[in-house]
């Protein structure tokens, strides 16, 4: 099997769709079927059910496609060696990033970098978390910029570089009775206010596959509340604006907390640090994967700067 071979099951299987791999391969339709075809001869078993909902792998298919994967990673990873042999006159970074992270980050380190390797591309992808993860250990990414997960969403395959610890706070809105419960205890950014009374709050949440609902429904656990949640949206700042005016409460980052506004102004009380909600940002890399010299440059930036 050749490398081509391995691209073309790993395209279609990721695309579901013939006629999409082969846009995305610049190639014929009907040369990709005979090609898929002729593999699955030479090994003699279907990769692929070909269904109304599209190409679905086999379990043959499956195991085909880790093994692709792994390889054409191999293959990148000696580009990037070869890259380094040759002094970064030309190379590619693929970063994944959340879309909040992104604004962070990106305009304070990407400058530097430009002006030390010109000519190495960076290629950015934006997503949540959890389908960033998912890239990294399908080698689809070189790393990562993300949030640390609660130890039972951590990934084994996964390594977890911290930058900088950053605690969750709650929003609400400013003439909430719940104000006057809070306390002021040194260390904290605002009164601390016990989690365990907002049990009888309507709450406003981030989706489950983001990781602030993650942290957030961990704490909550840790305070014994099952939480009453009013409205799920994607957008924190929306969710933020919400709160403001008295529609439900929310957790959510310190840092995130702090973006500006013109319109909301909400009130902040932190939480007490037993509950852990809180979160470290993080570069995330598959274990064991390569990382260029151009890689560890752009990453030692990156710590340096944040």
């Amino acid at each position: 099997m050749t490398s081509k071979e391995l691209l073309y099951v790993k395209t279609v299987a990721d695309e579901k769709n013939i006629s999409r791999a082969a846009k995305k391969l610049y190639m014929a339709q009907p040369s990709l079927s005979q090609s898929i075809q002729r593999i699955e001869e030479s090994i003699g078993t279907p990769l692929f059910q070909r269904t109304n909902a599209g190409m679905i792998l086999t379990f043959a298919g499956e195991r085909y496609y880790h093994m692709a994967c792994q390889i054409l990673k191999i293959y990148e990873d000696f580009e990037m060696e070869i890259s380094d042999i040759n002094d970064l006159k030309t190379g590619r970074i693929h970063i994944g990033i959340t879309n909040h992270l992104g604004t962070l980050i990106l305009p304070k380190v990407l400058p530097r970098f430009q002006e030390l390797y010109p000519n190495v591309e960076v290629k950015i992808t934006e997503e949540t978390t959890t389908r960033l993860e998912q890239m990294l250990m399908a080698s689809e990414l070189d790393f990562a910029f993300t949030h640390t997960p609660p130890a039972e969403y951590a990934h084994p395959q996964l390594r977890y570089d911290s930058m900088g610890w950053d605690p969750f706070v709650i929003v609400l809105n400013k003439k909430h009775p719940l104000i006057d419960q809070a306390v002021l205890k040194n260390g904290y950014a605002y009164p601390v206010l016990d989690l365990k009374l907002l049990k009888n709050e309507r709450f406003l949440m981030l989706p489950p596959s983001q990781r602030i609902r993650q942290i957030t429904d961990n704490a909550l656990a840790k305070a014994g509340i099952h939480p009453d949640i009013y409205l799920t949206m994607r957008n924190f700042e929306s969710v933020q604006a919400l709160a403001s005016v008295g529609v439900g409460v929310t957790l959510l980052p310190l840092q995130y907390s702090r973006l500006p506004s013109d319109e909301y102004d909400p009130a902040f009380l932190s939480i007490d640090r037993t509950y852990h909600a809180d979160w470290e940002l993080c570069i995330v890399t598959l274990e064991g994967s390569f990382l260029s010299r151009a890689e560890r440059v752009l990453i030692q930036i990156a710590k340096e700067t944040l």
